[in-house]
């Protein structure tokens, strides 16, 4: 039988994911009517991107889930309108670039790569770096991506400590949950990796107080969500040297202004929100599958719990 799906995104967007998502649905063997309009009350599924028209929901009363292109979900889950399940964005091509990054990043950190790409003449230090299994590293978040990078740290040999708002058990990391465990963590890191959803729990959660626990020294890597860490705070933590070096890939408002103090700090590395991509073929896959499940009368994966907003 027939389902309408609806790819509720900007241009660019479905430009992207249209042929990916007929080649996917036809692989998962769904007889799918993609469309990127259509009356509310046909539509079965709605894929949400960057750049949806769709703001209300409640006329799409027969629509069985909502499958976002995002990992994060802060711009839908908290609409009043959207009573429908929501899936969030779990695609093992994202992972993998969320993994490369990180791993690349605190490598570069670890290894003290930025002092000998800004040497000059004269500056030859030949003190060799520690080995991975004398730095520490902490992974703040520990959902799909922050498990898949606190394992890729192991696997190079670091020792890693993670931490969640709620318990965690993780083979081969030393979890930690909670307020308490979160200032242990902090009190004795060297590089600090933030994968955190962006809640109300999680805003402003490196904020001043939380950088004078760091030890002097701490090098940052926030891939996460901009809106996790204080910006002013994180300014000062660098004067004060509390934070040696910080790797931002996210932020509060994007693109990031020109004018904004972390462009011209030298201490400050920008990246223009490319850790962790998501990839139209790999998505396609992830969102037919899933449908397929549901159409089979099977759990929706990865549904977000609206309590948590994650």
């Amino acid at each position: 039988m027939s389902m309408t799906v609806l790819l509720a995104a900007g241009d660019a967007t479905r430009a992207a994911y249209r042929p990916a998502l007929a080649e996917a649905f036809r692989t998962e063997r769904l007889d799918v009517q993609l469309v990127t309009e259509a009356a509310p009350e046909t539509v079965d599924y709605i894929i949400y991107g960057p750049g949806s028209p769709v703001e209300d929901f409640r006329p799409f009363t027969r629509t069985r889930a909502v499958l976002s292109l995002w990992a994060g979900v802060e711009k839908i889950v908290t609409n009043p309108t959207l009573t429908q399940p929501l899936a969030r964005m779990v695609d093992p091509a994202l992972t993998a670039g969320m993994v490369e990054y990180v791993c690349g990043h605190v490598l570069r950190y670890h290894l003290g790569l930025d002092r000998h790409l800004h040497a000059r003449p004269g500056d030859w230090d030949p003190t060799p770096p520690p080995l991975a299994h004398e730095r520490e590293v902490t992974v703040l978040g520990l959902g799909e991506l922050g498990a898949a990078c606190a394992h890729a740290l192991v696997a190079l040999g670091f020792r890693v400590r993670g931490w969640s708002r709620t318990r965690r058990d993780l083979p081969g990391i030393l979890c930690h949950h909670g307020d308490e465990g979160l200032k242990n963590v902090l009190q004795s890191t060297e590089i600090i990796v933030t994968l955190l959803p962006h809640t109300e729990a999680t805003e402003g959660l490196l904020d001043a107080d939380r950088f004078t626990q760091m030890p002097p020294g701490t090098f940052l890597i926030n891939p996460g969500r901009g809106a996790l860490i204080d910006d002013d705070a994180l300014l000062a933590a660098l004067e004060r040297g509390i934070i040696a070096g910080a790797t931002l890939d996210v932020f509060r408002e994007e693109p990031l202004p020109r004018d904004h103090p972390f462009w011209a700090h030298p201490a400050v590395t920008v990246t223009p929100h490319i850790a962790a991509a998501t990839r139209a073929d790999s998505a396609a896959r992830v969102i037919a599958r899933n449908i397929a499940r549901v159409e089979a009368g099977k759990p929706l994966l990865h549904e977000v719990d609206r309590g948590r907003g994650y």
